[in-house]
């Protein structure tokens, strides 16, 4: 297990096609994230029912981020690619960040 544990929930924002932000979270984010040293794991998952219930979900992504090392994180993520791929998921999702910790 990571040391920290990052999960992101979020809906794409208006006018962005679910084929094209799963097309780029395929081709682009999921494989450089995935590549980052200080990545353990990094998996995207899309909603598709709220348990026991007719309601739709609340978010229709999540995204679970396993980080070996913040601090080496920190400087991955202050790269330019990285800075590029964030500024490009911005401009596509609403996006809430957690961290967690196991008890």
């Amino acid at each position: 297990m990571a040391g920290t544990r990052i999960i992101a929930y979020f809906n794409l924002k208006p006018g962005v096609s679910v084929a094209d932000y799963e097309a780029w979270a395929r081709s682009t984010d999921i494989p450089t994230v995935t590549s980052l040293p200080s990545i353990e794991r990094f998996e995207v998952f899309r909603s598709t029912a709220v348990l026991g219930s007719d309601a739709p979900p609340p978010y229709a992504y999540f995204e679970i981020i396993d980080v070996a090392d913040m601090e080496a994180f920190g400087q991955d993520v202050a790269t330019p690619l990285m800075q590029k791929i964030a500024g490009d998921f911005q401009g596509m999702a609403d996006v809430v960040f957690i961290l967690t910790e196991r008890l």
